[in-house]
């Protein structure tokens, strides 16, 4: 496993909070069998201790004592970063006008912008777009395989597994520099990413945590709504505007 982005113990948690608002799961399809379940409970309480334990900590204190224009710029520069391997994905999934906008975002941001440091591509009407290899096989006709909680990455499937081994080794910087070089680059790079991200949802995910009387289904489906609305845009498909499903509300079977 790519050590780069070991610290991303609560990437996924931390994005799925953030993102589920506005997300929703289409008509058509249902979350993934998950046959492991007792295993992925096992594997949330290990997350869950290191994020206790270390992550969560590091996010309070890099909060405190990093200011908040300096932790944007930091943001900005990790995200603007990612864009090639969105670009490629894009193209890859046959998303032409997403593959564009990519293309500009990551010019305009790298030059204007300042290697990163301003999103100035939102503001000009250019947002950010989505672009894993795991969407990339889903366009492509693979299934989704069982539910996956992993270690330090957080809620899965098998299909987005394969997924997340092939972006680790394609997600700039320590790509570009072989061997001892780019494993130290790119473990800096994926730690202060995970820190950055972790810090931004402290309170998101307190309340998710406080509100759920199963977390780890809560957890399960806020996550599951917002990769179907990335799964969706990779085959072309807009967001189903339907309302996000709150597993704890409806009636018990």
């Amino acid at each position: 496993m790519d050590v780069r982005r070991i610290f991303n113990a609560t990437l996924a948690v931390a994005a799925c909070a953030l993102c589920a608002g506005c997300a929703s799961m289409g008509a058509g399809r249902t979350a993934p069998d998950d046959p492991f379940e007792p295993l992925n409970r096992a594997v949330l309480d290990v997350n869950t201790s290191l994020d206790d334990a270390i992550i969560r900590p590091m996010a309070e204190a890099y909060r405190e004592i990093v200011p908040q224009f300096a932790r944007d710029r930091i943001r900005s520069v990790i995200d603007n970063l990612v864009e090639p391997r969105i670009f490629a994905n894009d193209l890859l999934q046959g998303r032409g006008e997403a593959a564009w906008i990519t293309f500009q975002r990551f010019v305009i941001n790298s030059t204007a912008g300042l290697a990163g440091l301003f999103d100035l591509a939102t503001g000009d009407g250019l947002p950010k777009q989505t672009g894993d290899f795991g969407q990339t096989l889903y366009a492509w006709g693979m299934d989704d395989g069982p539910y996956l909680m992993l270690l330090f990455f957080g809620p899965s499937t098998v299909r987005d597994t394969v997924g997340l081994g092939v972006d680790l080794y394609t997600t700039p910087p320590g790509v570009f520099f072989p061997g001892h070089p780019g494993v130290v680059i790119g473990f800096v790079v994926g730690t202060v990413d995970g820190v950055d991200l972790r810090s931004r949802n402290i309170e998101n995910l307190d309340a998710i945590a406080a509100g759920a009387l199963d977390y780890y289904t809560h957890l399960k489906s806020l996550w599951w709504q917002r990769r179907e609305a990335e799964l969706r845009q990779g085959r072309g498909l807009p967001a189903e505007p339907q309302e996000l499903t709150d597993p704890e509300s409806a009636p018990a079977k």
